[in-house]
């Protein structure tokens, strides 16, 4: 059961409805209800094994950034390693990525598959398999601020961490 937790922010509530400027879910309400975010958005993801297995946990930017987050493990067997992106990568982004606020802030800085929605950021078509999609300058942008963070979508090497048993599950935004 994969459980994605969203970084949001600059969230209000205006004629009861919930919204936020980045990661908004498109609800109107606070939960997501299994909805995912629009993106940038910094995604701990977490996908819990039934039965005590292995669990797998990352940080990842493939959908861009908003905030630096990080998740760690509260007990549990076998690496159980803390995955963080602790770098404000919106401080580096380029500008053709970038997300502006209405007071022009860099609020998020998007992966190069949402900014240009094109195979070769996204790992698509032609390119859907590690061999025919490298890192590229872009991904590298995230890798370099944050090299435990998922960058692209075959970024595993260093980017999945896993424990078996873990009870609970620490995220911490800005950490």
């Amino acid at each position: 059961m994969e459980r994605p937790v969203l970084a949001r922010t600059r969230c209000s509530t205006n004629a009861g409805k919930f919204t936020c400027e980045t990661a908004d879910c498109g609800t109107g309400q606070v939960a997501c209800n299994g909805n995912g975010a629009v993106p940038p958005a910094s995604l701990v993801e977490i996908n819990i094994a039934a039965n005590g297995g292995m669990d797998y946990y990352d940080v990842s930017l493939v959908d861009g950034f908003n905030l630096p987050v990080s998740v760690a493990t509260k007990g549990g067997t076998g690496d159980c390693k803390a995955s963080s992106c602790p770098a404000n990568v919106n401080a580096v982004c380029p500008a053709e990525l970038q997300v502006k606020g209405s007071d022009g802030s860099v609020l998020a800085c998007k992966s190069a598959c949402t900014a240009f929605n094109q195979p070769q950021y996204c790992c698509t078509g032609a390119f859907n398999t590690p061999e025919t999609c490298p890192p590229t300058n872009y991904s590298r942008i995230f890798e370099q601020q944050c090299s435990q963070a998922y960058s692209y979508a075959y970024d595993d090497k260093n980017s999945t961490f896993t424990c078996s048993g873990a009870p609970d599950y620490v995220i911490t935004f800005c950490p």
